[in-house]
């Protein structure tokens, strides 16, 4: 099963959904900002992506944060960040069925994973 988490009143998240939706892509949805994420899940992410990768900077969370808690460099830190501010975590994270793992929205990126979904009006 697929497997989308993010916030959702997220624009970025409105498209990836609006994406799979539309392709008849069957996932479930986990609000993170709702439903909080465990440690282990995103040190597993950390480690298939990168921590770097997962850590929104672009956004407003990431603003208000004071400089010294910009500055980490470990996986830890950044774990433990992400899990006391979901809304640093970038959106979406998509889990496939086959266990790969797409970060942010991509349509072209969705599509190569889904290919039969482009098929589908």
């Amino acid at each position: 099963m697929n497997t989308i988490y993010g916030i959702k009143n997220c624009d970025t998240m409105k498209k990836a959904l609006q994406w799979l939706d539309g392709r008849g892509v069957s996932y479930t949805f986990h609000d993170y900002k709702k439903q909080g994420i465990d440690s282990a899940r995103l040190h597993a992410w950390s480690k298939a992506v990168g921590w770097k990768t997962l850590i929104n900077t672009k956004g407003t969370t990431w603003r208000k944060l004071p400089p010294e808690r910009q500055e980490f460099d470990t996986q830890s830190a950044a774990v433990q960040l992400m899990q006391e501010f979901p809304s640093l975590i970038r959106r979406p994270v998509l889990e496939t069925a086959t266990g790969q793992l797409l970060v942010g929205f991509d349509a072209n990126l969705y599509a190569s994973f889904y290919p039969q979904a482009e098929n589908t009006p």
